[in-house]
Order: structure tokens, then sequence, then C-alpha cells
């Protein structure tokens, strides 16, 4: 067939443009989300796009927070609210190098 493979006979990867993770990186690694848009991109192959959406979700939303970490945001937000409030209440008190305050030097 004429059009066999058609992108590596002309030179092209219109995949690699696509993907995110998928570009050239720096020293030939892996790029830190790769696995999980891969994990994505290999459950919604052949499902078609509304199926996919449905059936993909978890991989999508897996390949997102590694690329944004919004959870992760939330967590540690949620986190230091936590802790302001128990300095507050005079629950917690803060170690001195958290205050930033140095300990002396010899």
């Amino acid at each position: 067939m004429p059009f066999w493979e058609l992108q590596r006979q002309l030179g092209i990867d219109v995949d690699r443009w696509l993907l995110r993770q998928s570009t050239a990186q720096p020293y030939g690694k892996a790029a830190a989300c790769h696995a999980f848009e891969r994990e994505w991109v290999e459950c919604g192959h052949g499902l078609g796009q509304t199926r996919a959406r449905r059936e993909c979700q978890p991989e999508y939303e897996d390949f997102m927070e590694c690329m944004h970490r919004t959870k992760l945001a939330t967590r540690l937000r949620t986190i230091l609210e936590q802790r302001d409030k128990m300095i507050k209440e005079g629950k917690y008190t803060p170690p001195d190098y958290h205050k930033g305050k140095e300990e002396p030097r010899p």
C-alpha cells in the first residue's frame, strides 16, 4: 500500500506534536508525566471520543493532576490553614527555624 507508514517516509511525527509529554526531552529522558499520558492515550485508543471520555476519566484525571498539581495545592492550602488556626488557638508553636530565626553558629 502506498500510504503505509507515510509519517515515517516523510520524516514527520504528528503524534509527538499532539501529545504534550511525548516530545523530545533534554538528555533523552522521559518527561515526568509521560507515563500518565501514555496510560490515558492507550485507554482511549480505538474507543471513540464519547466512550473514551466516560471510560478513561480516571486516567485523564491522573494525567491532569500530574501536569497541574491542583489536588496537591489544595491539600497544601488546607494544611497551612489548619496550622494557622492551631497557632491562633495556642495549640501549636512552630519551631524557631520555621520562624526565620537561625541557630547560633560557633
